[in-house]
């Protein structure tokens, strides 16, 4: 049978498929919302919007682009997202069904009951070609997927795609892992831990919806920038209703005016200062040295001071926050005395309680035991009051550490602060200590060696009693306060023993440019292995020395012949280069973008990026403009370095190294 005719049938196939998926959008957008009350409406049109939202065809992406056939003569088409008939019989099933992890994980070793598995070679919404693997045919030699090359090396322009129709075995692992499992992804530049992350968010919505439905799915980036780059992978996969955020967003309950030094900002992530925190709080309880007295009628009752202590003891161990122990105080008295009026004799019951708790009397007295906290209010005191931080942190910080937190002319009042980043950190701390912190369902932390203590534990407050995917690679580290261990990462999210995935293969960045950033990976993270291409196609580097008065000019001229070519390209430049990297560009008449000023249009082929920026972001061809003074700008050589191996490493196909300066030694050998 000759292959035009069956590339024919594909065709149709999908034709037929695409109307089938029309005629389920109709469907749902005809249906009428009928309801008892508004609420139940308003939350019925929702479902319907988000439903109708997630049956938008993108006529830029074909319905499937897999298909297995099994050993039961049953065939499957793969796809992202299930398709049925007007019987409701599928035309599609969804990548996220048990199904489908035949398609991604069978071998020759391990067919899993297929007998033929067949990638489609994809453009524009089109199937332009297929390719068959006989799995259980042992004269057939296993070969590199060609279709799965093309498609990971596809220029492209605009957002990050989703990488749902070249999902490697490793990676499905990592997407299908249980709803309640917490798993961290060590990956490599180009290994896709990014996008494994999000396709483990979409397929949990998908295995756990009416569970992750309520509690809600967050995804957390380092920029949002970063964001911008990702967003349109979960809408590609049907799925609308994910929130998307920054840490900086996460904890954002006061406006950010105020900067610390490196060392102070260090400290302030470090996680003994939520023991300082938590004792700062509670140290409000005051111990009562009086009785309380309680008039009802022509008596009164007197509870004794030693016996109201036994009872803010016994609130202090019970395991709630601050705010719902103080809550809690007023009936505690309350009780103390209905047991006095039944000791004399009397009959009271729950009514005489909760009249005794709203008395004027026992409130006013329950709140000088036990005040109502403010996290501003507590965090004023600590870094504007050396006394007072002392109290509170002797046991826990060195006194010439508790010198670096007091602010040296401290403000008025704490509506006078000028609040940095880290105390953003630390009132959201504070705030936790007082009411506890709504938890989410599920949690996806991207670039999280970057994270401090701290802002672990932020993120482990929202994912409490739900689960976290943790991503990030130790070598990419920039921050002062970059982790080294994800045993401690994950002890400070509040999942201690997590499984910890390595995806050490890449299939984004190419072999040449990949080794190229290695070199420096045994002066700035020794011991963690170099990631491996498993991409035929090397890729190219090019590694061009110019006159420090030509640098600008010449970065134009490669942009403008890179920009000949189909897909994106990101210029990355120290961050105090950008705005005359753009003019150079704009001399050149080259149309750009900026990114982390106008966050960059999507859609632009060139995007100027500052380096300070460009961690997690993927450009189908990158020029790095001199690596040594991006490196030089971090506070120490290990971050510069770590810098520099995150921009080196952007590329999907080819890297162009554009530098004045001598390079650092590391990479100076490669000098073309």
């Amino acid at each position: 049978m000759s292959a035009v005719p069956e590339l024919k049938r594909e065709q149709d196939y999908l034709s037929t498929a695409r109307a089938a998926l029309a005629r389920m959008r109709e469907q749902t957008l005809s249906l009428k919302v009928q309801a008892h009350d508004p609420i139940s409406a308003e939350h019925l049109a929702r479902t319907l919007h988000l439903r109708a939202a997630s049956l938008e065809d993108d006529p830029s992406t074909t319905l499937f682009f897999g298909r297995i056939d099994t050993d039961t003569d049953e065939r499957w088409y793969v796809g992202r997202r299930h398709v049925a008939d007007d019987r409701g019989d599928p035309l599609v099933i969804d990548w996220r069904a048990n199904m489908s992890t035949a398609f991604y994980r069978a071998s020759r070793t391990e067919p899993m009951g297929v007998v033929l598995r067949r990638r489609f070679g994809l453009d524009r919404g089109a199937i332009t070609a297929y390719e068959d693997e006989h799995l259980q045919d042992r004269a057939e030699h296993e070969v590199r997927s060609q279709i799965l090359a093309e498609e990971i090396e596809r220029p492209r322009v605009g957002p990050m795609r989703d990488i749902v129709a070249t999902i490697q075995p490793e990676q499905d692992e990592i997407v299908r892992a249980g709803v309640e499992q917490t798993i961290c992804v060590q990956g490599a530049p180009g290994t896709g831990k990014t996008a494994v992350g999000l396709h483990r968010a979409a397929w949990l919505l998908y295995a756990f919806r009416d569970k992750l439905a309520r509690s809600g799915v967050l995804v957390i980036g380092p920029n949002r920038a970063f964001l911008e780059h990702i967003g349109a992978v979960l809408p590609a996969l049907g799925e609308v209703a994910v929130g998307h955020t920054t840490i900086e967003e996460l904890v954002a309950s006061v406006p950010v005016r105020g900067t610390d030094s490196t060392a102070t900002a260090v400290l302030k992530g470090d996680a003994r200062l939520a023991e300082v925190l938590r004792t700062a709080v509670w140290s409000q309880v005051r111990p009562a040295t009086e009785a309380l007295v309680v008039p009802r009628g022509v008596r009164k009752w007197r509870v004794p001071a030693y016996e109201v202590n036994e009872i803010l003891d016994e609130l202090r161990t019970r395991g709630v926050r601050y705010d719902a122990a103080r809550q809690m105080l007023p009936q505690r008295l309350a009780h103390a005395v209905l047991l006095q009026m039944e000791r004399a004799g009397d009959s009271p019951d729950d009514r005489v309680q909760d009249t005794v708790a709203r008395s004027a009397v026992v409130k006013k007295y329950a709140a000088s035991l036990w005040p109502a906290l403010d996290a501003k209010a507590v965090l004023f005191s600590l870094l504007s009051d050396a006394e007072e931080l002392a109290q509170h942190a002797r046991d826990h910080l060195a006194p010439e550490e508790q010198a670096l937190l007091v602010w040296s002319a401290p403000p008025r009042s704490k509506g006078a602060a000028r609040w940095s980043r880290a105390d953003a950190v630390l009132l959201d701390e504070l705030a936790d200590h007082i009411a506890r912190t709504p938890s989410l369902g599920h949690v996806v932390l991207d670039e999280a060696q970057d994270l401090s203590p701290m802002q672990l534990r932020a993120v482990g407050r929202r994912c409490s009693t739900g689960a976290a995917t943790v991503l990030g690679d130790i070598a990419q580290g920039t921050t002062p306060w970059a982790t080294d261990s994800w045993e401690s990462s994950l002890a400070h999210l509040g999942k201690p023993g997590s499984h910890v995935e390595v995806l050490d293969r890449g299939f984004r960045v190419p072999a040449s440019v990949i080794e190229y950033a290695a070199q420096l990976l045994p002066h700035m993270a020794a011991g963690l292995g170099a990631p491996v291409s498993v991409r035929d196609n090397p890729g190219r580097l090019d590694v061009v020395e110019v006159a420090e008065r030509e640098v600008h000019d010449r970065t134009a001229s490669v942009v403008a012949t890179e920009a000949s070519e189909p897909g994106s390209i990101g210029v990355i430049v120290p961050d105090e280069w950008v705005s005359k990297v753009s003019k150079a560009l704009q001399h050149k008449g080259i149309d750009h973008g900026v990114l982390g000023q106008d966050h960059g249009d999507i859609d632009h082929q060139v995007d100027v990026v500052p380096a300070t920026v460009a961690k997690g972001l993927e450009f189908d061809r990158v020029v790095v403009v001199e690596p040594t003074a991006i490196a030089a700008a971090e506070p120490d050589e290990r971050t510069g370095l770590r810098r520099l191996y995150v921009v080196l490493t952007r590329a999907v196909s080819a890297l162009t190294v554009v530098h004045s300066q001598p390079l650092p030694a590391a990479l100076a050998s490669a000098d073309g």
